[in-house]
């Protein structure tokens, strides 16, 4: 059996990790976006204006560790209902509002007929 590759995925256009993770790790061709919350990145501080803003600087932000990978938001392929994940916590970092994460693959997808 072929080992599998382990690559730690990083940008400098997409903000520091708050703690001790990295911003994307991709094992073989699938990428796992660790949670992105509203962060401009020059800063290091959350945006203003609400969780629309957040969440809006959160993808922003994902899009760029996509792109650090050579992806883009047709390689995330968890978004389709029920496919999801939501948890409840005493806070997010930094007092974010909103957090998001994702999973891709690196390379084309193409959807398999039954």
């Amino acid at each position: 059996m072929a080992s599998l590759v382990k690559k730690i995925i990083s940008t400098a256009k997409g903000p520091a990790a708050v703690g001790p993770y990295s911003q994307a790790v991709l094992v073989d061709r699938t990428m796992y976006i660790a949670g992105q919350i509203g962060i401009e990145p020059s800063t290091g501080q959350l945006v203003s204006g609400g969780a629309k803003e957040e969440a809006k600087q959160a993808l922003k932000n994902m899009g760029e560790i996509l792109k650090a990978a050579g992806c883009d938001y047709g390689n995330v392929f968890k978004t389709n209902f029920p496919a999801r994940a939501a948890y409840q916590v005493a806070a997010l970092p930094k007092g974010a509002r909103v957090e998001i994460e994702a999973i891709a693959i690196q390379g084309p997808l193409q959807d398999a007929s039954a």
